[in-house]
């Protein structure tokens, strides 16, 4: 068996260097903080961040200078308002300026879908009667191959250098397993160059042969593993903890200024060896406000060979 567990710092030094283009996916859950963080004390820069909504992550590694560009669809802070230190890079150039690329949701899922299919480009209708291609030349319209007259939308392929991917479990092999709220977490990772899957759970191989339909994302494509407990908080993770709503209630005051952002940035991220001490530094109380509690799926009887 091939052992791909390594620490945090591990995986980030060895897979990501300044310049790549970085996809941390999940869609509202399983969104990797943990990674974001450690990628912002390493120092890396001149990053592509390439996400569907980019959340708070994206907000803060921008904010502190990682990113060039950003690849997207739909830009917010989640049922509160703006990203505003998205809006400093871009408007005012704080800290650094940054150029967008903006997709519609489905068109980030055809990208990434060509990208992990290595097709030349995924066609769409979704975007009839949008401007976003007057905005975006590389969303273009071609003529059907069909001869019946149509022209048709089509995205280019996606294909990341790195994709970080967090899971609810995993085997040492990198055998990853997701339930509940899911995005573009399997076409991102088949789309990339390298994937690092993070997990709340590192389990036996048996476990994750008891229940095969739950691998979304197989050893094949990961190049590393890292055990992380929590390391999706502010986003959550079905059943080991939910969404913490008040976090993200609270950033958008905090990331109104900059001087509060770096404040920010320098008590959580840079004042935390990792994300054990980031955990602990924000108290039991916290995670006892967010414990998921008990809903169990039933069993399913898979059968056994004779």
């Amino acid at each position: 068996m091939v052992d791909k567990l390594v620490t945090m710092d591990e995986a980030i030094a060895a897979h990501v260097g300044d310049g790549d283009t970085l996809a941390i996916e999940g869609f509202t859950s399983c969104i990797c903080f943990a990674a974001a963080h450690e990628i912002i004390r390493q120092g890396l820069q001149d990053l592509t961040l390439c996400r569907m909504t980019p959340d708070l992550i994206y907000d803060q590694m921008i904010a502190a200078g990682c990113a060039r560009k950003m690849v997207f669809s739909y830009l917010g802070n989640p049922g509160v308002g703006s990203l505003y230190c998205v809006r400093r890079a871009v408007e005012d150039s704080v800290p650094r300026s940054v150029e967008l690329e903006e997709y519609s949701h489905f068109g980030m899922v055809g990208r990434y879908t060509a990208g992990a299919q290595r097709l030349p480009f995924f066609p769409l209708r979704s975007y009839k009667g949008s401007d976003l291609a007057k905005v975006n030349t590389r969303i273009r319209y071609v003529e059907s191959p069909y001869d019946d007259g149509e022209r048709i939308a089509v995205v280019p392929p996606l294909n990341p250098d790195v994709a970080v991917i967090h899971a609810a479990r995993a085997d040492r092999k990198g055998n990853a397993q997701l339930w509940g709220l899911l995005g573009v977490q399997k076409e991102a990772a088949f789309a990339a160059e390298r994937v690092i899957v993070v997990v709340e759970e590192i389990v036996d191989e048996d476990v994750i042969r008891s229940d095969p339909n739950r691998t979304v994302i197989p050893d094949l494509v990961v190049d590393a593993v890292v055990h992380e407990p929590l390391g999706a908080h502010p986003s959550y993770v079905q059943g080991y903890y939910d969404r913490d709503n008040v976090f993200y209630l609270d950033w958008y005051d905090v990331s109104k200024a900059r001087a509060t952002t770096e404040d920010w940035l320098d008590e959580w991220v840079y004042g935390v060896a990792n994300r054990a001490e980031y955990v602990e530094k924000m108290g039991e109380e916290t995670w006892d406000r967010l414990s998921a509690g008990d809903a169990w799926a039933d069993a399913v009887n898979y059968g056994a060979y004779r």
